[in-house]
C-alpha cells in the first residue's frame, strides 16, 4: 500500500485475545472512520471477526482462509497459548469460546459485500466450510496453498478493486483456481 501511495489507507490494529474486546476495538476504529469507504481484511479468526463486523456495519470484507466456527476448532486448544506476533502469553478459556459463539453469523444479509480468498490445502481449517458459508459471495478458491495463504501479495490488486466495488480476480501463477 505504501508503494501505491496509500499507506494512510491501511490500519493494522493489535487486537485483544478476548473476542469481545477485539470486536469492541474494531468497532471503535470503524466508528472513528465513519463516512469513509471501509473494507475489512481478516485472515483466520480475523476473517470470522470481519464477517460479523461486515454484517453489523454493512461494510465490505475480504476473508482470507477464514475461520467459520472457531468456537469448535479452538475447543481442543483450551489452556496456555501465546500470541503468534507479540509472544504475549494468555490462557484460552471456555469464556473465549462463548464470546466467539456470541458473534456467530448464521446467514449473510449482503453476500455481495464479501470476497472469499481460500486455498484448498489449508492445514488448519477446512476451506469447504467457508465456501459453504459464503456460497453467494465472490470467491477465489485456489488449489494447494496453506493457511498462511501463499502468494497473497499477487491478489492485492484484486483486493483493491473489490474495495472500490469492482470484482477482478486474477489467476495466481502456480496456484490454479478451482472455482471463482
Amino acid at each position: 500500500m505504501a508503494a501505491a501511495g496509500r499507506a494512510d489507507d491501511v490500519l493494522v490494529p493489535a487486537l485483544s485475545h478476548w473476542p469481545a474486546e477485539a470486536i469492541a476495538q474494531a468497532e471503535a476504529l470503524i466508528r472513528q472512520h465513519e463516512g469513509r469507504d471501509i473494507t475489512l481484511i481478516g485472515s483466520s479468526l480475523g476473517g470470522y471477526y470481519s464477517l460479523w463486523l461486515g454484517e453489523r456495519y454493512g461494510v465490505r470484507a475480504v476473508l482470507v482462509n477464514p475461520a467459520v466456527r472457531p468456537y469448535e476448532l479452538l475447543a481442543e486448544m483450551l489452556g496456555q497459548q501465546s500470541n503468534l506476533y507479540t509472544g504475549e502469553a494468555y490462557t484460552l478459556t471456555e469464556q473465549h469460546l462463548q464470546q466467539m459463539l456470541a458473534i456467530d453469523v448464521p446467514s449473510l444479509s449482503q453476500p455481495q459485500n464479501y470476497l472469499l480468498l481460500t486455498q484448498t490445502d489449508d492445514e488448519t481449517l477446512d476451506y469447504r466450510q467457508a465456501v459453504d458459508k459464503l456460497t453467494d459471495s465472490t470467491m477465489l478458491i485456489q488449489q494447494g496453498g496453506d493457511h498462511g495463504f501463499q502468494q497473497f501479495d499477487a491478489l492485492i490488486p484484486a483486493i483493491l478493486a473489490f474495495s472500490e466495488g469492482r470484482v477482478e480476480l486474477p489467476e495466481v501463477p502456480g496456484l490454479p483456481s478451482v472455482d471463482s
